[in-house]
């Protein structure tokens, strides 16, 4: 269940009983609203760095771009406090026009990553997404399992593959395919252009 708290005393009051919500793991701000994502627990945690050691080797450890775990992105540079979100993994080729400003990017990513928690809707974010220009975004639902990619067409970002079947990235030329494992299942990425192949 959802809280939306608009009283001022009663949101300094949460925010004592949850240090936490002002760390940027863990928290958004949409247009203004402070929104408490559940904790990424250890499977979260593991599917997030292993995606992101595979996005290193194949496009930041080549000199291609630059990989983000976490990174605050946003729609403006003045109050961007005010307007954020945080995707499990960015990866920004060279080239692309969006500005680093140290503390956020403003402008989307060529390539997203949103594992999904208990209680998350990904879908939420995706007009935000699309306004910033993100390229491609790759869902990781987990219960039931499921791969679901994404691309920016016509000003939104729409289904363009999702498992049983493989999923491409236009992108980074990798490739995703959800296998059958215990005790969950694995995503074989693999890399056609090179041969490369992880299972994650």
């Amino acid at each position: 269940m959802a809280i939306l708290v608009l009283d001022p005393m009663q949101e300094a009051e949460v925010r004592k009983m949850w240090p936490g919500l002002d760390d940027d793991r863990w928290t958004e701000v949409w247009e203004g609203v402070t929104v408490m994502s559940p904790a990424a627990n250890n499977e979260h945690q593991n599917l997030v760095n292993a995606l992101g050691s595979v996005f290193w080797t194949v496009v930041e450890s080549k000199g291609l771009g630059l990989i983000h775990q976490g990174v605050n992105l946003s729609d403006r540079t003045p109050n961007w406090l005010e307007n954020y979100r945080n995707p499990d993994v960015a990866v920004y080729l060279n080239g692309n026009p969006a500005v680093d400003h140290g503390t956020h990017y403003v402008g989307g990513p060529d390539f997203a990553v949103e594992v999904v928690s208990p209680g998350e809707t990904p879908s939420a974010k995706f007009g935000f997404y699309a306004l910033i220009g993100t390229k491609e975004l790759l869902v990781v639902n987990r219960k039931p399992w499921k791969l679901e990619l994404y691309a920016l067409t016509d000003g939104k970002l729409r289904l363009v593959g999702s498992s049983p079947a493989v999923v491409t990235s236009a992108a980074l030329g990798l490739t995703f395919q959800l296998v059958e494992g215990t005790p969950r299942p694995r995503i074989a990425v693999t890399h056609p252009a090179t041969g490369g192949a992880w299972s994650v």
